[in-house]
């Protein structure tokens, strides 16, 4: 089962039959005995390795020997229960050998090759793939948990049984969560299962694993949000009981008389995590939510499916805009079933999902339905998973371990829409995901080359969210490249991952050759000839594998250029500074074509392709007298001469370079100037204002209200100007305007 917002309880049967045990503390725990395991397994498997499943259970249990448990019970019981969950999805028998021996490498004296011999290389392989990462919720750096998730990742795309064992393993895991001491540990393992591993199983189509693991983290993150909510649901389940079991009844005639008699029909309720979460997302109260309870119908085939939406659609008003076919268009994950909403029985609103029993099998379990036991049903490989094949590339592109956990979290953790290639080909993205992010799913050269989208045939920005059943058609350009801007408005993992690769490559040569220049200018002031070989005795000093290293590290701002020509010559004296600047390094022009990305400027003094930024403090326009400062982790900020700002860096003059406009060429692209305007408040006067502006040739990027009163308005605006005299020109033009009453060009 997978509903679009929400998982779900069944009332009827809370074992549910569909796979793991529902929700409860563990106490002291009954031991599977051997013969019961075999058993369980040669239920739906006659054909299992009796003598590898007995095998398993005995090495395990002698090479765990008088280990214990936080609760106590010996520590042979956890691999036990994970072989029994793993039973209840009725995997094969490697998976379930594996969950008997998949802590043995870890927690004893066991090893590989000890497995490999007794079990055979594909045990081996799947222990190993688990052993990996079995201890990713131990370590209490960030990183480290980054670096076991990324071989988690890694060991899953090659067998996704190794996904399988692990889910199984920290669902047990949350199940005896209560007995550790640490609230600490507590709260960081169950933030680790809400954010990592319920959307995993979410992922894999295994709703009912997923709806468990999560409230098992919510029982451990927010408990009293959780009894309020399962109190609310008691009271609500006491007054309505009969009602419910009106509306299954009704519901049930209703089929049965339109020739699906052997169609069947249950009430299910959503559970406290989901009704949490919907509490928050519309910020209503419980007493407002309509929709606590779902209704599931299943049928024996497709062709009953829509026989059964018809006879409800027909017999009850239907709510417009509620209903969804994720049977004709199925989920990434395999999810398919009918989704719709009506006014039912006793007037009620009741949501209605319509299956067959198939569908209801893969909605339950997921990728396990199909590594289930089976005689002769292909299974699929993990490889075949899209989601997985682009953590593997956020993988590749993520500079940092922690970089690739905060992208992989953006990956799994947000509710999705559904768009459409021209093709058709189905594009499963988050919420709030915009055509950049449409167009790296489709592939990574076209994110990367994409300049427009056309949405349903329009076309519109590149920032535009989608939404659900957009068609949507990327159009590309090969002098195309990812733009600085593009990582504010990109939601996917995947997309900001490869769009940071980019800027990262390209900033580093940009530091580079700023880095060098300082450095060779430095020496000069100093007296000494610069050589490379000067600088590769330092590197140990700065931690760097390269000399390019070193020049990129002096160019983004993280070492000073003195602090590297004081580590070449530490016995140098250097007399008082002189608030003399840097030479102008070869000019550098810049024409409209190479726009947004890192060409030249249209400022003389830069190195071609640097890093520049302009500051936010003065607005400096072509026209202004200027200046550079290499600023930490940006380039070279550009402030105007009289800027307030530049007094902090007095100090550091080797920081600061000759730059001016460049009056030679393309003056490059529009340029934003600030204003204060005073503005009498009086109905028309912003249109007039707007009028003016426009009249002009300027474009309003901005405006702030920072002053209100019943008779004027004092506001901040920002105007995409040519340069300072047009700025001036547009200044001059409002003074003249009877509704305004001060304008100032704006330096803070």
């Amino acid at each position: 089962m997978a509903p679009v917002d929400a998982g779900e309880i069944d009332l009827a049967d809370t074992a549910n039959a569909g796979g793991v045990r529902p929700e409860r503390r563990a106490g002291p725990t009954k031991m599977i005995r051997q013969y019961e395991l075999v058993e369980r397994v040669k239920a739906y498997d006659p054909s299992a390795d009796e003598d590898a499943l007995n095998r398993a259970y005995v090495f395990s249990m002698k090479v765990h020997g008088s280990q214990k448990r936080a609760s106590g019970d010996p520590y042979f019981i956890h691999p036990l229960e994970v072989a029994g969950i793993l039973t209840e999805l009725k995997l094969d028998t490697a998976s379930i050998v594996t969950g008997l021996l998949h802590d043995t490498v870890e927690d004893t004296v066991a090893t590989l090759d000890q497995l490999d011999q007794q079990f055979g290389p594909e045990i081996a392989r799947l222990v190993d793939g688990v052993t990996k990462l079995s201890r990713i919720e131990l370590p209490n750096d960030q990183a480290k948990q980054a670096e076991n998730f990324r071989k988690l990742v890694l060991a899953m795309s090659e067998d996704i049984r190794v996904l399988l064992v692990k889910l199984a393993d920290r669902l047990h895991n949350m199940r005896t969560l209560h007995f550790l001491k640490c609230p600490d540990k507590r709260r960081r393992i169950a933030r680790e299962t809400l954010e990592i591993y319920a959307p995993l199983a979410e992922r894999i189509g295994m709703q009912t694993m997923k709806d468990e693991l999560e409230n098992l983290a919510f029982r451990e993150l927010n408990p009293d949000a959780r009894d309020s909510i399962l109190a609310q649901l008691n009271r609500r389940r006491s007054e309505g009981e009969e009602r419910v079991q009106m509306i299954i009844e009704e519901l049930r005639t209703t089929l049965h008389s339109q020739g699906l008699p052997r169609a069947t029909v249950t009430g299910r309720e959503k559970t406290p995590y989901s009704i949490w979460q919907k509490l928050q997302r519309k910020n209503v109260t419980f007493e407002q939510l309509s929709d606590i309870m779902a209704f599931r119908v299943i049928v024996q085939s497709v062709s009953q499916c829509y026989q059964a939406l018809g006879a409800i659609h027909a017999a009850y008003p239907v709510v417009p805009g509620r209903f969804k076919d994720y049977i004709s268009t199925p989920k990434p994950n395999g999810y398919r079933s009918l989704h719709t909403t009506v006014i039912g029985p006793d007037r009620q609103r009741i949501e209605v999902q319509i299956r067959s029993d198939s569908m209801h099998e893969i909605a339950e379990l997921g990728v396990a339905a199909h590594w289930a036991y089976k005689q002769g049903q292909p299974r699929p490989e993990a490889r075949e998973y899209r989601w997985l094949r682009e953590l593997l590339e956020i993988l590749e592109h993520a500079q940092k371990p922690e970089e690739f956990l905060e992208h992989t979290k953006l990956e799994l953790f947000q509710d999705q829409v559904f768009c459409f290639t021209p093709r058709g080909d189905l594009i499963e993205l988050p919420r709030g995901a915009t055509s950049v992010d449409f167009a790296y799913a489709v592939h990574s050269e076209i994110g990367d080359t994409c300049v427009g989208a056309k949405i349903n045939g329009r076309m519109l920005p590149l920032r535009t969210a989608l939404q659900n059943g957009d068609q949507v058609e990327i159009v590309t350009s090969k002098t195309q490249r990812p733009a600085p801007d593009w990582e504010r408005f990109v939601v996917t993992g995947k997309a900001k991952a490869r769009i940071r690769r980019y800027l990262r490559s390209q900033q580093r040569a940009q530091y580079s050759d700023l880095g060098r220049a300082m450095l060779q200018k430095l020496f000069r002031q100093e007296g000494y000839d610069f050589t490379e070989k000067a600088v590769e005795g330092v590197m140990k000093s700065f931690q760097a594998a390269s000399v390019e290293d070193v020049y990129a590290s002096v160019g983004a701002g993280l070492q000073s250029a003195r602090e590297v020509f004081n580590a070449i010559f530490p016995a140098h004296r250097t007399p008082q500074p002189t608030p003399e600047r840097v030479e102008a390094p070869k000019p550098a022009t810049r024409g409209r074509a190479g726009r947004g990305r890192c060409d030249p400027l249209p400022i003389r003094g830069l190195i071609p392709g640097m890093a520049v930024h302009y500051a936010r403090c003065c607005h400096p326009l072509p026209g202004d007298r200027i200046v550079g400062i290499v600023t930490t982790g940006k380039g070279v900020t550009i402030h105007t001469i009289d800027c307030e700002t530049l007094e902090s860096f007095n100090d550091t003059p080797e920081r600061w370079i000759d730059v001016a406009w460049n009056t030679d060429g393309d003056p490059g692209p529009d340029h934003v100037g600030r204003l204060t305007l005073l503005v009498a408040n009086e109905p028309g006067n912003l249109g007039s204002l707007s009028t003016v502006i426009g009249k002009n040739g300027g474009n309003i990027t901005n405006l702030k209200f920072t002053q209100r009163n019943p008779d004027f308005f004092e506001m901040l605006i920002d105007i995409q100007v040519r340069d300072a005299r047009h700025l001036t020109n547009i200044v001059a033009a409002l003074r003249a305007t009877p509704v305004i009453h001060g304008v100032e060009r704006t330096r803070g």
